[in-house]
């Protein structure tokens, strides 16, 4: 049995009354758990037990007649659980809808749905003549091969019920409870034809196909632009007419809405989406509908890797390389390598697309494990857009904006295009600094400045949440000359307006995006060319597709390039080009203005001369001589404690634990400060382990784990292992 627990991994419990045949793996039960009633899941029914008979509790009751998850989701989780190091409890019910984790019936959200009788007494169709209203709502359902919902039915009638219960009188219609979306209403938009595929768009669909019906891994490596999603489109309506089933994976909820409308135009209802944004009953019925098979796509966020399938037979991870994909909480997990082992097990292929792959994709193309199909050019004949450094050194800037980048918004904005101006910083500015004394209002809580919000006025913190009014004097000498420095959205908009107060002029960060729909409702006024200038954080940096934008300008990339993390050089050059790419995708030529005080760094001048291809190359260089990833496999373990020297003194007995443990071919290092020390009152260290094979690594986890588990020190503080570490702060 499994439990939301971390104290171990499974519990045995007996069946009582209950024959071996009533429950089997997968199955919900409701069992007494330390003196209270939880939900479980069966693992497996055995004969025999490690534990004295007398000692085992009876499960209180059964919840299912049928698995909440399939044999090979449960493997899944299983073989997850052991990678990750993680209880399997916790692994098992991170994977489950809320609802289903609270006990809920499975099928809770399904609904009625209703049907024309394939044959009628043709008398009582005769008798819909003399009923305008019973004969329209007839015919409305006799043409809805699938049925429609009451849902359905209320969008088109007004108090449909009492007619539907006159014409099922009549034994004109039937019903019968069915795994639905909840917001799955009938489209009124009209359906969109394929476009002409390129030759590159081609080629790439038929080697694909050549994959399906077993396993395969495919890198489809394409510029921004080039069309990659009527790839995806191309490859799922052959799986679709095959009664086949496709997972997509997106890195973050605000690409699911463009996403979904999307495919709802070329597909139709059969598309659902799974993500942070939906209700509790919204995501339980579009997982149910998938595990029956009432949906076909589903398009969703991190967990929805974990959504059953009836037939899965593609699975597909857009934008790869995206961090997002990294649980960075609790059971830290990576989709993307839980999607490719999703497909070995269910036997299915996977694809894995980016305009900036990951160096570790890259160096899987090179071992032979992935096939790599390139999209060179973009979609439609468009052009890839001109890159321009601009050196801010010396400059008299306009808050933040260099000249060159004021006159070309106000060219392409003359012309009738739009400008996006990126800057991944929330709030008005990022910290208030005393002019006297050059004190800066921190955040007590965190090891980190306080963002100066100016539309509510209060100081945040981003990391901790913690909010405050701001102080009439600098708290350290009590002076009144508090000065906000530097640059946020909030700030940048209103220096925008001052410079452009003609224009309209929008901000998308998740400030001014924190209403249900705002997201989605602003990018469909962007793309209908509604406002002229758009100031947008990591939100709109990937997936968006403006035609109408032409011109981007990023205002400061500096802050990138002088990060301790090792991954830092890939994630600026793949954040340039992924923003940079926001320009010039219909008709017009695009162009990228990129402000910085390091005009001669390396990397940008890589960046504005040589492909993407050439920047990985050399950071695959760079990574293999100092023996980083993906020439080396690390696992990082995290103590945080409100008493700095717990946390140090646990990581320092872990220490002991591993070291002895280790090979020649595995280093322990640390434990050493956290980047950002301290978060939320806690102060914050981590222990490296770093190897140059997986196998010895997880070797040591594998045994390390119950011995730190036993631990004084680790009831003292908060501690986790993260396997694959994608950010080192």
């Amino acid at each position: 049995m499994a439990i939301d627990s971390p104290v171990r991994n499974t519990f045995d419990y007996l069946g009582g009354d209950v024959s071996s045949t009533a429950v089997q793996a997968g199955y919900r039960v409701r069992v007494n758990f330390a003196g209270r009633l939880l939900t479980g899941v069966v693992i497996a029914v055995k004969d025999t037990t490690d534990f004295d008979l007398k000692k085992l509790k009876v499960i209180d009751a059964i919840l299912d007649d049928e698995p909440v998850f399939p044999s090979s989701l449960l493997t899944l989780l299983s073989r997850i659980s052991r990678y990750y190091h993680h209880p399997l409890g916790e692994v098992i019910f991170s994977a489950l809808p809320v609802k289903l984790r609270q006990g809920k019936p499975l099928d809770s959200n399904d609904q009625e749905i209703w049907f024309a009788q394939t044959t009628g007494l043709a008398e009582n169709i005769a008798t819909l003549k003399a009923s305008p209203k019973q004969r329209a709502l007839f015919t409305f359902i006799q043409t809805a091969e699938q049925g429609v919902s009451i849902t359905m039915l209320r969008e088109q009638f007004k108090s449909p019920g009492a007619l539907l219960k006159v014409l099922k009188s009549k034994q004109l219609i039937r019903s019968e409870r069915q795994a639905v979306m909840l917001h799955n209403t009938l489209s009124s938009q009209t359906r969109t034809t394929a476009p002409t595929l390129n030759e590159e768009q081609t080629a790439a669909v038929q080697v694909l196909k050549k994959t399906f019906g077993g396993y395969h891994t495919s890198l489809l490596d394409g510029v921004t632009g080039s069309g990659k999603t009527e790839v995806y489109l191309a490859l799922i309506e052959t799986i679709l007419a095959q009664q086949g089933q496709v997972l997509i994976i997106v890195p973050e909820i605000n690409l699911t809405p463009q996403l979904e409308q999307r495919f709802r135009q070329r597909l139709g209802n059969i598309v659902a989406t799974l993500h942070s944004g939906l209700n509790n009953s919204e995501r339980l019925s579009a997982w149910r509908a998938a595990s029956v098979g009432n949906l076909s796509v589903i398009i969703g966020t991190r967990s929805a890797v974990f959504t059953p399938f009836k037939s899965l037979q593609l699975i597909v991870v857009d934008e790869e390389h995206d961090t997002s994909l990294k649980q960075q909480k609790g059971f830290r997990y990576h989709a993307r390598d839980i999607a490719l082992l999703r497909a070995q097990i269910e036997d299915c292929p996977v694809v894995l697309g980016s305009a900036t792959p990951s160096l570790e994709s890259l160096e899987n193309v090179t071992q032979g494990k992935y096939q790599s199909l390139l999209l060179t050019q973009r979609a439609g004949g468009a052009k890839p857009p001109r890159l321009h450094l601009v050196d801010l050194r010396r400059q008299e800037l306009t808050e933040g904006l260099s000249h060159t980048l004021l006159e070309k918004m106000r060219e392409h904005i003359k012309r009738g295009n739009q400008v996006l101006l990126f800057l991944n910083r929330r709030g008005y500015t990022p910290v208030l600094i005393c002019h006297d004394c050059g004190e800066a209002v921190d955040c007590p809580r965190c090891s980190s400045h306080t963002v100066w919000h100016a539309s509510i006025h209060e100081l945040r913190c981003h990391h901790c949440g913690y909010q405050s009014r701001p102080p009439a004097a600098c708290p350290a000498c009590e002076k009144p000359d508090l000065l906000a420095i530097g640059l946020g959205t909030q700030k940048l908009e209103q220096v925008v307006q001052s410079c452009f107060p003609n224009e309209p002029v929008i901000r998308v960060d998740r400030d001014s995006m924190s209403k249900k729909d705002s997201l989605s409702e602003t990018l469909k006024a962007i793309a209908e060319n509604e406002y002229k200038i758009i100031i947008g954080t990591q939100l709109l940096a990937k997936g968006h597709d403006f035609p109408n934008i032409t011109l981007v300008g990023m205002i400061d990339v500096d802050q990138g390039l002088f990060s301790t993390d090792f991954h830092a050089p890939e994630r600026l050059a793949q954040q340039i080009l992924q923003v940079s790419g926001r320009a010039g995708r219909g008709d017009m030529p695009g162009e990228v203005v990129i402000q910085t005080h390091q005009p001669e760094h390396p990397l940008l001048q890589q960046l504005l001369q040589q492909p993407y291809s050439a920047v990985a190359s050399s950071q695959l260089e760079e990574r293999k001589e100092a023996g980083w990833p993906p020439y080396s496999h690390l696992a990082l373990i995290h103590a945080s404690a409100i008493d700095k020297e717990k946390a140090t003194q646990f990581l320092r007995e872990v220490r002991s634990i591993c070291q002895p443990l280790s090979p020649d071919t595995l280093e322990v290092l640390g434990p050493v400060s956290s980047p950002m020390a301290k978060i939320a009152g806690r102060f914050r260290f981590q222990l490296l382990l770093r190897a140059d094979t997986r196998q010895p690594l997880h070797q040591l986890l594998k045994i390390a784990r119950p011995q730190i588990q036993k631990l004084k020190a680790a009831r003292q503080v908060r501690w986790s292992i993260d396997v694959d570490p994608v950010d080192m702060n």
